[in-house]
């Protein structure tokens, strides 16, 4: 059982300005925004269960771009997303206290191929882990499974500090009362003591294990989505193929990386001297974009990315995260070679096709080319 092409195909980012149609409070930290789809755009933003969008805009005073993930089963001229407060975080933070109806915003298609590879119609169990705002990307997936055919089953494990900080909790419950019997909702809640002590406190290593053992039998799942921070993310990867879970089975998302070891993802950095080449040894990069061949140097002792590289020159080239997360500034290397730092995003067959995450792609030789347009 596989996706339809449609689901699994990939197509480049394309911003377009939407309006705000409803701002929605869903936790003090957190907010659902509806943006409304003109007619001429509708076929741009169809999209598949589990899949983002990228919002850009400088209204925090700077040049920003945030990826968030699309909160409902697709519905033509629609899209929702929810908006969670990050410590910190500029665009979070302004969107929490400023969106409100009417605002225009820059607003990617969408892309992602956090998505189910199986046919939807044909019976099969899903099973999600996901932590905070990770729920987004997964109440698409689980409205989308259940009504598309009355054999397949759900079962979500959703972990939260407490009741109050659990997003779309009123939605789930909605989910439960119309899919009694296939929908199993686990609530984990790590600052509340709850009845079940399976049910209470961190979702660590053997807490996970007691929860394949006593509630969802691996070997009863066709497909997994895991969706969180990355040492959830990486912890139930590895569990899972300690049960004897296929890899091919397990699907995840990442919004950060979370890892102390790696720096954020930084565009548009300048380079210190002798951006031009001159007076010392350099890369040259080129790409093609929309129909269009771009060239620009790098000088090798920078270790700057292809990305940053190519933004000095043309500020339309396609990115959203900037930490190897979202795939958005994926290309196919044509010719060279590049040390690819992190991979979170590109499934193995694209790797195999030649693409590259142009974000965390270092040139390790004289010449480079990319191909946005691929």
């Amino acid at each position: 059982m596989r996706a339809t092409d449609t689901q699994a195909t990939r197509r480049r980012a394309v911003f377009h300005s939407l309006t705000v149609s409803e701002v929605r409070r869903l936790t003090s930290d957190a907010i659902e925004v509806s943006f409304a789809i003109p007619d001429e755009l509708r076929d741009d933003y169809s999209y598949a269960p589990g899949q983002y969008i990228a919002i850009r805009t400088d209204a925090p005073g700077e040049d920003v771009r945030r990826s968030y993930s699309i909160c409902q089963a697709p519905v033509a001229g629609e899209l929702k997303v929810a908006i969670k407060r990050d410590l910190g975080g500029v665009f979070s933070t302004w969107a929490l206290e400023n969106l409100e109806v009417g605002m225009a915003l820059e607003v990617m298609s969408p892309e992602g191929s956090f998505t189910s590879r199986l046919v939807l119609d044909t019976a099969a169990h899903y099973v999600a882990i996901a932590a905070g705002s990770g729920i987004a990307p997964v109440l698409a997936l689980i409205e989308s499974t259940l009504g598309a055919n009355p054999d397949n089953r759900f079962s979500l494990v959703y972990s939260n500090r407490t009741a109050m900080d659990t997003m779309f909790i009123d939605e789930l419950a909605d989910l439960k009362d119309r899919y009694p019997t296939r929908l199993a909702l686990y609530h984990l809640l790590t600052r509340e003591h709850r009845s079940s002590e399976l049910l209470s406190g961190r979702l660590d290593a053997k807490k996970f294990r007691d929860i394949l053992d006593r509630l969802i039998p691996p070997g009863d799942v066709d497909e997994w989505f895991i969706c969180g921070p990355f040492d959830l993310v990486q912890l139930c990867r590895d569990i899972l193929e300690e049960f004897g879970v296929e890899r091919a089975a397990i699907r995840y998302e990442l919004f950060t990386t979370d890892r102390p070891d790696r720096p954020k993802g930084q565009t548009g950095r300048p380079i210190e001297g002798g951006a031009d080449g001159s007076d010392q040894a350099v890369h040259t990069i080129s790409f093609r974009l929309d129909g269009t061949m771009g060239t620009v140097t790098s000088p090798v002792h920078s270790n700057e990315s292809i990305l940053n590289a190519a933004l000095r020159v043309r500020g339309d080239v396609p990115f959203a995260c900037a930490g190897g997360v979202c795939g958005t500034c994926r290309a196919v290397l044509i010719r060279g070679t590049v040390d690819m730092e992190e991979n979170y995003a590109l499934e193995p067959e694209e790797l195999e096709r030649g693409y590259v995450l142009t974000c965390q792609s270092i040139p390790t030789s004289d010449l480079v080319e990319v191909n946005y347009d691929a």
